[in-house]
Parts: C-alpha cells; sequence; structure tokens
C-alpha cells in the first residue's frame, strides 16, 4: 500500500493518502475543461485509498455543478485543484498536480472526447522547451 502527500500551490492546505490508485482518466468534459482552464482535468481515482488533511481542512471548498456529478474541491487562497469524496464517500478523486509524490501509474484513458475542445488536437507535434521561449514561437 502506497502513501502519498500533496497540497495545494500556497501550502496552506495539505494532505495524505495512504492507499493505491485504481485509476487515472484524462477527462475532456466541458465542465472539467471549464474549471481547469485547460484541455483536460487529470484525476486519480480510488476505492479503498484514505485521505488524512494534514493542514487546512476547514479551509477546503467544494462546488458541485447544479445536479450534476462533477465535484471540485479547492483551496480558497490559491485555488488549487485538491482531492474529494464522492458517491456517498466511496470514491476518492484526487487531482493527479496536486500530488508531492510521483504518480505510480499511467494515465489509463481520454473521457468525454465528445466534449473535447477544438484547440485540442496534435498538441504533442508542437516545439518543446524546458522553460517558457525566449521569442516567440511561431
Amino acid at each position: 500500500m502506497m502513501k502519498h502527500t500533496g497540497s495545494c500551490l500556497c501550502g496552506k492546505i495539505s494532505f495524505e493518502i495512504d492507499g493505491d490508485f485504481e485509476s487515472f482518466f484524462l477527462c475532456h468534459c466541458e465542465y472539467c475543461r471549464k474549471d481547469t482552464g485547460s484541455a483536460h482535468a487529470a484525476n486519480l481515482f480510488s476505492s479503498t485509498a484514505r485521505l488524512k488533511w494534514l493542514s487546512g481542512e476547514n479551509q477546503v471548498k467544494t462546488f458541485q455543478y447544479k445536479s450534476t456529478r462533477h465535484f471540485k474541491s479547492f483551496c480558497p487562497n490559491c485555488g488549487s485543484a485538491l482531492p474529494n469524496i464522492q458517491i456517498d464517500g466511496k470514491h476518492l478523486v484526487v487531482p493527479a498536480g496536486c500530488l508531492e509524490t510521483d504518480v505510480p501509474i499511467q494515465a489509463q484513458a481520454h473521457v468525454f472526447l465528445k466534449s473535447k475542445a477544438n484547440w485540442d488536437t496534435n498538441l504533442e507535434n508542437l516545439p518543446k522547451f524546458d522553460q517558457f521561449p525566449k521569442k516567440d514561437c511561431n
């Protein structure tokens, strides 16, 4: 059984996860694109791992979009995505980017591709830089 640690960007909220992740999906639904501001969300899922807040648990905010199954927990100070427990406490959902430890599994699938952004094509063919480029990439 693995142990993972994570936090928000400002560091006011931190957590520990004991257990293994069963799946890792890149979600392209319109809700995930909207709340990440990106092409997709990268979420890990577990029905057995346990979440323990190390600091700031009382600060965590959770938003549920209307009457959907779309939840997002986040730090109200810096806006970073944080883990949450869904489906009547049966599933832990962890945004992969909030972990400080290595993600132990590879993403298994892109999901909700019907909602994929029109600009999210052939991104693997773009120029690659180790840091912000010094000039335009036209």
